[in-house]
């Protein structure tokens, strides 16, 4: 499986590679004008622009996309390949040196041998004072004889600045010398190897000097340009980098982190020394050696290695202890204030950030996720002994002041607080690309406390799934009474569409130039300028949905059965009306009139309980009259006994029929929560018994009353259950546009919606 997403992931960048090369064939042609081309391009219409526009910034993100691969994919072999070619560099020029000076050892020691044959072949008086004369010293002889001691005392008197001098001024002489043949070959390579002896105890002097804690800044820098100057960059810049490293070293000794020592405060007093050291070395490098490839690929090995060993340390000593805890605002400030330090390098060309989130994000991300783990088991505790009544936010509670108008249970006024606190810690979760991973987390807290809200209605079907599976703690107080449960859909929705989303928007800082403006915005105004934040809102939304379906397929159960099992709403209260030889009291069934009244109860509590919320509540009632009715429409068995069963529909039933879905339409158009769905149901039930009463032979409309006298019968229900009188209120009696519109004339041309 892994193996086919890296293919899956591969080839789309293989297409795109194939897509620029296709591109770039036409510019690379012997044959291409220019001309021609940009002519051709001009001619086109606006249309074709932008899709020619589109091509190119398709070219440019590939081809952006292909090199940012490709720095990444060869940058540490490039580095590594560097560092072997100044290594090997430095040892082809000592080779070339000790090569050379056995070259020039080998030829002295032969003229030195054919001089002697000479003396012992010539045995003449006057050749032997000849010899004695030219034993007289020349003054380039007497300073070849002195010079060595004179080096030894520049050394030993940590003259640099002059032994580099004598050092040049041997180099230029012995070099004269060879070219003029003014001293013996065996004299010249005494003098080399003098010379190559002192500059290297010099070299190791200066390294040593160089890596001493007590060095300073300018000793340091003055140390290290003379051992460049002795011809040893290579050495000289790993010198540098080591007396840094030394330096720092030696001043964390005095960093003593302990347990019961701040984290913060230790990460601050580490990163000062360490990134410090790192941007010491990146300035003395440069002003040294220049933007030599070679030492700016060491530097950046050296100080990315630097950054892993700091990172260790900070993960061992600061974050660990406070990620296992659940503390992530103390995680993140550490990881914050490393974040800060390291980022001051990008202006020096050192990009060390990735280095540390490699090694932070891990670490904060366990303590994010103890963190909503602990909102989850401690709105969990809240939840088992919440009584499910809505009351303002406790007096001492931080946000009382600007929450007058959240009512919420306890549970839900803990589960705010708790968030509300956790988006106080958001800042470096965005420095370390962890803001949405916070919002996927919150959200699977949320679906899980609306969970523990579906379990609190009597009778739920995930009462059995919690021995399972659950949030937390598995005992949940039950919400018996409609004001309970309606209490129950007044937490996730008010937690779904405005606290939750408002306290979000600290994970997508606004722009500073347009702030401003952005805070005359109201804030469901702010929320939708963040897709990934919208996208956010509607899946807290969609959880709320299943609280709100499990309310409804809860409350229309209660509605059609019985504690015993019988249904309210069968076949027979409706076929039975013909035949019996009773006069029939015209009024909607009892179903429906509990329906009603149900309704009622619940539009009188939601005005109170979602105040500012009023499309939320009517929904709520809509959708539950919906489930009503959709249940009838689909209950399979009843329409078997209306179309099929013994006795067939009389016209006494379906008029009583027709009657209880024009009531329905009726009431739910009085309370404005008359939907499509309810008005495709109610129509499909109208013509399935209009069919079924057909299929006797009968002609269903002859035996329905006209529109008039339903919309009386619905009107007067109406005003008896809710105990209004005529003349109360006139949006009682007058039917609405949407009932007229429902008009049984409408229904018999149609036949169904």
């Amino acid at each position: 499986m892994a193996a086919k997403t890296a293919r899956s992931k591969s080839t789309p960048t293989k297409e795109n590679g194939v897509r620029v090369e296709e591109g770039l064939s036409l510019f690379k042609s012997d044959k291409f004008d220019a001309d021609a081309y940009v002519q051709s391009k001009c001619s086109i219409n606006e249309k074709d622009i932008k899709q020619l526009c589109s091509y190119l910034l398709d070219l440019k993100k590939a081809s952006a996309e292909e090199m940012r691969r490709s720095v990444y994919a060869n940058y540490p072999a490039f580095i590594r390949t560097s560092k072997e070619i100044s290594d090997l560099e430095g040892e082809l020029s000592s080779i070339r040196n000790l090569l050379s000076t056995q070259a020039t050892l080998i030829h002295g020691l032969a003229n030195g041998v054919n001089i002697d044959h000479d003396k012992v072949s010539d045995g003449s008086p006057a050749n032997g004072v000849l010899n004695f004369e030219d034993n007289d010293l020349s003054d380039l002889e007497k300073w070849a004889a002195e010079y060595p001691d004179q080096l030894d005392a520049l050394l030993a008197e940590r003259r640099v600045d002059e032994a580099l001098a004598a050092f040049d001024e041997g180099e230029v002489l012995i070099s004269q010398a060879n070219e003029n043949h003014t001293l013996s070959s065996s004299l010249l390579t005494s003098l080399q190897f003098a010379i190559a002896e002192r500059k290297q105890k010099l070299a190791d002097q200066l390294a040593k000097a160089a890596c001493q804690p007590s060095t300073r800044g300018g000793e340091l820098r003055s140390a290290i340009t003379a051992l460049k100057r002795l011809g040893d960059g290579p050495r000289a810049h790993t010198v540098l980098l080591d007396a840094h490293f030394q330096r720092y070293q030696y001043n964390m000794q005095s960093l003593r982190p302990s347990s019961t020592s701040y984290g913060g405060a230790y990460t601050a007093a580490l990163s000062q020394l360490v990134f410090s050291a790192i941007a010491q070395a990146s300035s003395d490098s440069l002003g040294i050696f220049g933007k030599e490839p070679a030492y700016s690929s060491e530097l950046v090995t050296w100080a990315t290695k630097q950054t892993e060993a700091f990172s260790l340390l900070v993960k061992r000593h600061a974050l660990a202890s406070s990620a296992a805890a659940g503390g992530l605002r103390a995680a993140a400030e550490c990881a914050q204030i490393a974040l800060g330090h390291c980022s001051l390098l990008e202006a020096r060309g050192l990009c060390l950030c990735p280095v540390l989130l490699k090694h932070f994000k891990p670490i904060v991300e366990q303590a994010l996720e103890a963190n909503l783990k602990r909102i989850e088991e401690n709105t969990a505790a809240m939840a088992a002994a919440d009584d499910w009544v809505l009351t303002n936010p406790p007096a001492g509670s931080r946000h009382a002041s600007t929450a007058f108008q959240n009512k919420l249970t306890s549970s839900a006024h803990r589960f705010n607080l708790m968030v509300q606190d956790f988006f106080e810690d958001v800042g470096p979760l965005l420095s370390m690309q962890l803001g949405s991973k916070a919002l996927e987390g919150l959200f699977r807290v949320f679906n899980s406390y609306v969970d523990v809200l579906v379990r609190a209605l009597p009778g739920s079907m995930e009462e059995e799934e919690a021995n399972f599976e659950g949030f937390g703690n598995k005992i949940v107080q039950m919400a018996e009474t409609e004001a309970q449960q309606l209490a129950l859909l007044a937490n996730a929705s008010l937690l779904a569409d405005e606290l939750l989303p408002r306290a979000a928007m600290k994970l997508a800082p606004l722009d500073q130039t347009s702030h401003r403006t952005d805070d005359l915005r109201r804030p469901s105004d702010r929320q939708n300028r963040n897709p990934e934040q919208r996208e956010w809102k509607r899946r807290l939304l969609s959880t709320v949905d299943k609280l709100k379906d499990a309310f409804c397929r809860q409350h229309a159960l209660d509605l059609i059965f019985t504690e015993e099992g019988d249904s309210h709403l069968s076949a027979d209260m409706y076929i039975n009306m013909d035949g019996n030889g009773e006069e029939v009291d015209w009024f909607p069934s009892l179903i429906f009139q509990e329906l009603y009244a149900k309704l009622n109860r619940m539009a009188s509590l939601a005005a109170d309980m979602f105040e500012g919320r009023e499309r939320f509540a009517t929904s709520l009632l809509m959708r539950l009259t919906e489930t009503v009715i959709l249940w009838l429409s689909g209950d399979q068995s009843f329409w078997d006994d209306i179309e099929e069963g013994p006795r067939p529909l009389g016209p006494l039933g379906l008029r009583q029929l027709y009657l209880d879905m024009r009531f329905v339409i009726c009431f739910a158009s009085q309370g404005r929560y008359l939907s499509r769905n309810l008005n495709r149901g109610t129509n499909e039930i109208i013509t399935k018994a209009v069919a079924a009463f057909s299929a006797t032979g009968l002609d269903p409309y002859s035996e329905l009353p006209e529109d008039d006298w339903f919309n009386e019968i619905c009107l007067d229900g109406m005003e008896r259950l809710s105990g209004k009188t005529k003349g109360n209120n006139g949006e009682v009696h007058s039917p609405t546009a949407s009932l007229s519109a429902q008009s049984v004339s409408s229904a018999r041309s149609h036949g169904s919606y």
